[in-house]
């Protein structure tokens, strides 16, 4: 059955449309005979990139919760994620390129995103513009079919990498900061872009900042309307909530899963650290079984608040398992591999057999920054779902020209 062929309509049909191409994709390539790009390209051309994504770009417009098949059965035949290396393009940029962008922008730029031949990155804070995104002052201009863009963002993940970034940028000072804003993507090889590191406390450089002057991005990769960027940029966050803490693990999987191990290979196992790590397991297992159940009941591609709700218990749960790791540990804990400079090509220091406990527990500091702070999560879940009363905004209405800047 080719990916170009009608989708299916009916929830059965949905259902043996994607078993018969995961099937496919594991039987004419194999992962263990052809190369990561070659798994994932293939992945991208059967439909089964996105599988709720329309036809053509990467997916075949069924229910986002046959994804869970797709993963499971992927994982289990051994097969590589490619979300792993490139987790700001194809958890982020990718549903808003769907949502916000023309056909033609996105049928030119996700393949190359799926298999990672373009790794992409998130400009939206600035030094005054963090948890208050909207108050952002980077600059963008018309010029004819063109924009020029002035202005310094941070804490750009993986920018020192990417070949396409996500920008923000104010294009009228003199409506209120949240109207003001046009969205748009563009290659951090053009003229005007420079990337500066930003050495984390584990000693990397994840991290950087990136000053842009007189960059040039032609209109054509504008997402959304012109003003209307705020909009677009909410899809961005609430796809950056689930991807980051909203992963369908398997069972006792992932951080957990190195708590239990060192538990097991551990001299100095007491009943206090037996009854913590029951309850941090008990605790992993009831957020891996709300994240199955929020991708089951999702209807559209896009997440509502439970993405809110995924990152907050996955940055808390991560710095608790990391705390208790470290004091299993004891003095061993102190021992750091080194404070080398080192500017990592995936984010979060998950390559493959760097999970030293010291560093990770480090890292898991970001955790409940990055993405969002859980206070701003708890906000957004107390305004949004609990419908309580919201914080006070006396700068709501004002044009963003006379709000007073620090």
């Amino acid at each position: 059955m080719s990916a170009t062929n009608a989708t299916a309509t009916t929830e059965h049909d949905q259902v043996d449309l994607v078993r018969e191409r995961v099937a496919e994709l594991v039987n004419n390539f194999p992962p263990n005979k052809v190369t990561a790009e070659q798994f994932w390209g293939a992945q991208y051309d059967l439909g089964l990139a996105w599988v709720h994504f329309p036809v053509g770009l990467g997916g075949l417009g069924v229910s986002p919760s046959l994804g869970e098949y797709v993963v499971t059965t992927l994982r289990s035949a051994g097969a590589p994620f490619s979300f792993m290396r490139n987790p700001i393009g194809i958890g982020m940029g990718a549903p808003t390129l769907v949502t916000h962008g023309s056909r033609e922008l996105a049928s030119r730029l996700l393949r190359p995103m799926f298999t990672c031949e373009h790794i992409w990155c998130q400009l939206f804070s600035e030094p005054n513009a963090g948890s208050d995104v909207a108050s952002l002052a980077t600059r963008a201009e018309r010029d004819g079919d063109e924009w020029i863009i002035n202005g310094q963002k941070v804490w750009t993940t993986l920018a020192h990498v990417s070949k396409w970034g996500m920008l923000i940028a104010r294009s009228d000072p003199s409506v209120p900061k949240h109207a003001g804003m046009t969205y748009f993507v563009f290659d951090m090889g053009s003229p005007g872009v420079e990337v500066r590191p930003l050495r984390q406390m584990t000693g990397e450089a994840e991290f950087n900042e990136v000053y842009l002057n007189n960059l040039r991005i032609p209109d054509s990769q504008r997402l959304g309307d012109i003003g209307k960027g705020w909009s677009v940029a909410i899809t961005t966050l609430m796809n950056e909530r689930v991807s980051i803490g909203g992963n369908l693990a398997q069972r006792g999987s992932g951080t957990i899963a190195e708590a239990v191990k060192l538990w097991n290979s551990s001299k100095h196992q007491t009943a206090a650290h037996r009854d913590e790590l029951l309850r941090l397991w008990v605790d992993a297992e009831v957020n891996r079984l709300t994240n199955i159940r929020a991708a089951q009941l999702r209807s559209a591609g896009n997440p509502g608040p439970e993405g809110s709700v995924a990152k907050l218990a996955y940055a808390e749960l991560n710095k608790d398992i990391y705390s208790f790791c470290m004091n299993l540990l004891g003095a061993a804990g102190l021992e750091y591999p080194s404070y080398e400079m080192r500017r990592p090509e995936i984010a979060g220091v998950t390559e493959r057999g760097d999970r030293n406990i010291a560093k990770m527990f480090l890292r898991s500091r970001a955790n409940s920054i990055e993405g969002g702070t859980s206070e701003i999560m708890r906000n957004i879940l107390g305004e949004r779902v609990l419908g309580l009363p919201g914080e006070p905004r006396s700068d709501k209405d004002l044009p963003w020209s006379q709000i007073p800047k620090n």
